[in-house]
């Protein structure tokens, strides 16, 4: 049984780099409100402190390989590196490592060690770090598509100062895994509560429930961040971060809905929009009648309007989907699931009569109620829902509940909510609905799929590989896995007077480039 895992909520997808399956990446699309992916022009200003509002508190621990919520990851892209990383182009690029090269057999991998890399308690990384930080990952990870993706490591060593790595069999998918390894220092323990890493800012204190406050690292290998202080305020009541937004005390906020931006936006703020890289969906528990029968899951597919969902939660910003594939994955988004069960409310009457349930069902749909975009469309499922005799109700729950009854426990009949892709890889997004994998909270069991999967994982060929992972992705839609709706729209709210943020191809916060502006 695969390790059980907490990292969900939200986005991600595939890049271009030199291993094929790691390839093909898109920026994400930036527009509406006439965006251009900054806010404003002028001098950038080096110096300067940031608050930004984020919707959830940061998980129990800060270890690098502990981390357990997307939000997490995204605020500590800050903090942590590993030996190559993403940009926000898509790419991999260098990071501990100067460089790095694959054989022409895909089996291995050298990364000579980059010059003067130093941690952020002032020690210079070394080929050990490097090493213990590998085999920490790989012990302790809560990712398992990580931890499986280690597990293909035949020999891992220092030569000539690069880590040479190789591989049982060729992975292409695995320079995307390397990235997350963080690199963290061998003879240090605290990095659950007080972290230390290689990135642009360094950790300088938490306070749970408040804030985790960073700051600029002076000694950092790469181009400085521009601001000298950022301060990640939590605001789990979506009212007290429109308020601190009104007044003025947060200079940034992200994951906003339209209705959010219009109430606060005015002279004070620009406008940022992107994607939110996720697959935000009704999912529903597949081992809890009536959803163990597939064709009450298409019945209610059929019922759920998505356009109008779009259209009613956010103006028509965000962007329709039919399976657990997102558009950023280029090469393996097949639009045409998109419209594969169209609105149609008697078609969903009649197959809910050959279901048995003709006079349709109650049911409830859990939701966490710190996040708005998810309330707002739980809100629009129960009216679609209803016009064909499905009576739902919406449950609100704190995070932290969600996470551990929802998600973990799978004590739930049904919830809305958006999954990411931790590493840049489609079987990040596909894997977790495998029936052994611990991550499956909807309890999905297909043995066509598994197989699909298991083929896909193996496969070395790119082509064939696509083609597998694009196979799964439809087998999601034909047995409606779950009611899919949409990537979510994601706009930024950033104060008048800073400039520099770039929306990344994968779930993160990249502040190293956020400025003020003369």
């Amino acid at each position: 049984m695969k390790k059980r895992i907490f990292a969900l909520f939200l986005s991600v997808l595939l890049l271009g780099s030199v291993l094929s399956a790691c390839g093909d990446a898109q920026p994400q699309e930036e527009g509406g409100f006439g965006s251009d992916g900054t806010s404003s022009s002028g001098e950038a200003v080096t110096g300067g402190e940031l608050v930004v509002g984020i919707s959830q508190d940061l998980g129990d621990s800060l270890d690098p390989y502990q981390m357990t919520a997307a939000g997490t990851r995204e605020v500590l892209f800050n903090i942590y590196e590993g030996l190559v990383k993403p940009d926000a182009t898509g790419s991999y690029v260098p990071a501990v490592a100067s460089d790095y090269t694959v054989s022409e057999d895909g089996l291995t991998y050298t990364f000579p060690l980059r010059e003067g890399v130093l941690f952020h308690n002032g020690e210079a990384v070394t080929a050990d770090d490097v090493l213990y930080s590998f085999e920490t990952c790989a012990a302790t990870s809560v990712e398992t598509d990580l931890v499986e993706a280690l597990s293909a490591i035949q020999s891992i060593g220092e030569k000539d100062g690069a880590i040479v790595i190789t591989l049982s069999e060729p992975s292409p998918a695995f320079l995307c895994y390397v990235a997350k390894v963080y690199i963290v220092p061998a003879d240090y323990a605290e990095q659950a509560t007080s972290p230390v890493g290689t990135g642009p800012f360094r950790f300088v204190s938490r306070s749970v429930q408040e804030n985790l406050v960073v700051e600029k690292f002076a000694d950092y290998w790469g181009t400085p961040a521009c601001l000298d202080k950022v301060t990640f305020k939590i605001f789990e009541d979506a009212n007290a971060l429109m308020s601190a937004l009104s007044a003025g005390s947060v200079d940034m906020a992200n994951h906003l809905t339209v209705d959010q931006v219009d109430a606060v936006a005015g002279d004070q703020f620009n406008v940022l929009e992107g994607t939110m890289n996720l697959v935000q969906a009704l999912y529903l528990n597949n081992a809890v009648e009536p959803f163990d029968n597939e064709q009450v899951r298409q019945a209610m597919c059929y019922a759920v309007d998505v356009d109008a969902i779009l259209a009613l939660t956010a103006d028509g910003h965000g962007a329709k989907l039919g399976t657990s594939i997102y558009p950023a994955f280029s090469k393996y988004f097949d639009e045409s699931l998109n419209d594969a069960y169209p609105y149609d409310v008697e078609k969903a009457k009649s197959l809910l009569e050959e279901a048995g349930y003709g006079d349709g069902f109650d049911m409830t749909i859990t939701v966490p109620s710190n996040y708005t975009p998810h309330m707002n469309v739980a809100e629009v499922l129960v009216e679609q829902l209803a016009q064909v005799g499905i009576r739902a109700t919406i449950e609100p729950v704190e995070w932290e509940t969600w996470l551990s009854d929802t998600y973990v426990g799978r004590n739930f009949e049904s919830t809305v909510i958006g999954f990411d892709a931790a590493t840049l890889s489609a079987g990040a997004l596909l894997n977790r609905w495998m029936s052994d994998d611990d991550s499956n909270m909807i309890n999905y069991n297909n043995p066509e799929y598994d197989e699909v999967m298991a083929q896909a994982n193996a496969c070395t060929d790119e082509d064939e590989q696509t083609a597998l992972y694009k196979q799964a992705a439809q087998i999601l839609s034909d047995t409606a896995a779950n009611v899919y709706i949409q990537d979510l729209a994601d706009f930024v709210l950033l104060k008048n007077g800073l400039d520099g943020y770039s929306f990344y191809p994968l779930y993160v916060m990249d502040l190293s480039t956020v400025h003020y502006v003369a």
